[in-house]
């Protein structure tokens, strides 16, 4: 079943289906801070399966995951495309600390300021962007800057709705 060099996790992660992994992490909460761990890692393909598994199973502001909330923002950039798509969904779910809130703008801007990114990765980092600009009213001109045609031709009419429903509401 489960060879010597995957864990119970792991090999969950990578044999079953997504619905029977949320049964495995409720079954097994002692394997909770394995998963974070592993969201956090670069070890593919676990990781971003172990991503997706977190933010699905995690509660808001999870105290399990708070403590590694910088390294999430930390090791952001340099993570493939979906593992940064699902750890945003973790932020998203989480307080972020004022500490980490600069580097985490940044980050999300570069990841919506390329074009060639997959549309709904953007989307969550433009999420977490306006988050960020709730608290920080002069970071405002620069999302709507960031809404130029030219980071918003390619997204689709639903996707540029959502877009400029989240710039309203958050700017009341």
């Amino acid at each position: 079943m489960n060879n010597q060099e995957e864990t119970n996790l792991e090999y969950t992660l990578t044999n079953l289906r997504k619905d029977d992994w949320t049964s495995y992490i409720t079954k097994h909460q002692d394997d909770f801070p394995e998963l974070v761990n592993l969201s956090i890692s670069d070890k593919q393909p676990y990781s971003w399966r172990a991503s997706w598994l977190l933010w699905s199973c995690m509660n808001n502001n999870d105290p399990r995951v708070k403590n590694h909330t910088q390294k999430i923002v930390d090791i952001l950039p340099v993570r493939p495309n979906s593992q940064q798509r699902a750890l945003l969904k973790v932020l998203q779910r989480m307080e972020i600390d004022p500490l980490c809130e600069g580097q985490l703008f940044d980050t999300c801007s570069k990841i919506w300021q390329n074009i060639n990114n997959n549309n709904s990765l953007r989307f969550q980092a433009f999420k977490l962007m306006v988050v960020v600009s709730k608290k920080y009213p002069e970071l405002t001109s620069e999302i709507k800057l960031l809404t130029d045609n030219y980071y918003t031709d390619s997204l689709s009419d639903v996707l540029k709705k959502s877009i400029f429903k989240l710039i309203k509401n958050g700017y009341k």
